[in-house]
């Protein structure tokens, strides 16, 4: 696993900082986070020890406790502020996921994560790692935006010649990388798109939910709205469009 990294630091002081304005803004979370769990129904995952890793507020932990009575899901966040988002009556652990993951009593019988991954050094020896602390027969579920997200932000950075400031998410090759074809039991794409009359407006909720750090440096206003104008998808009012590329993933040890 890579070391602690100061631009993860920063990433986690986002996300401190907008815990309290996540649940309004995390609309695409939520979403994500009801299909990956609406998944989970559908396969037999043993009852024992489930994690949501990168809990957040609770999103995911929330959809598969609704979708398995009886079920508790350990929450386990490196944001102490997004843990206390959580209802009083959940299990929650404060852990930075740049680490291995803590020895708990019993092996996992699921992993679980959504819009986590793509925040941490090197995905693919996390998805190795994770995969090696289940149980025999133990199922890893993820969701993360991959390589593709975006592409109507990266066309108008090549037009415009302005630096396109969007995070790099990770490729399905180097992430898959230590998995065999035999253990994915799902895999699927999601395309969101998002909309709205203004530049400014459409990154707004990435702002609101603390996702919006950026290796590269901070673009005058100039630039921004250099991008607007040649920004190459539009709805039929008008609005900028935006599109999400998601990967769900089921994969069985």
């Amino acid at each position: 696993m890579a070391p602690i990294d100061n631009w993860g630091d920063k990433v986690l002081s986002r996300f401190d900082q907008s815990a309290q304005n996540y649940n309004a803004s995390a609309t695409l979370q939520h979403a994500v986070a009801g299909q990956l769990a609406n998944h989970c129904r559908q396969q037999v995952v043993p009852r024992g020890l489930w994690v949501d890793l990168g809990s957040g507020t609770g999103h995911l932990a929330e959809a598969l406790e609704a979708r398995h009575p009886g079920q508790r899901v350990l929450r386990v966040d490196g944001s102490e502020a997004m843990l206390r988002q959580q209802p009083l009556s959940s299990k929650t652990q404060q852990w930075d996921l740049r680490r291995p993951l803590p020895r708990w009593p019993e092996a996992p019988s699921l992993l679980a994560s959504s819009f986590c991954l793509h925040w941490l050094p090197t995905p693919g020896e996390v998805i190795r790692h994770w995969l090696h602390q289940l149980a025999p027969g133990g199922w890893l579920a993820v969701a993360l935006p991959v390589e593709g997200c975006f592409p109507q932000w990266h066309r108008a950075a090549e037009t415009t010649g302005v630096p396109c400031t969007a995070l790099a998410f990770p490729e399905m090759e180097a992430l898959l990388r230590w998995v065999r074809a035999d253990q994915i039991r799902m895999q699927e794409d999601m395309h969101c798109n998002a909309v709205a009359p203004t530049l400014t407006k459409l990154l707004k909720p990435l702002r609101k939910v603390g996702a919006d750090c950026s290796t590269q440096p901070s673009l005058p206003v100039r630039d921004w709205r250099a991008l607007q104008q040649a920004w190459p998808d539009h709805d039929s009012a008008g609005q900028l469009r935006l599109t999400w590329v998601i990967q769900l993933l089921l994969i069985q040890r």
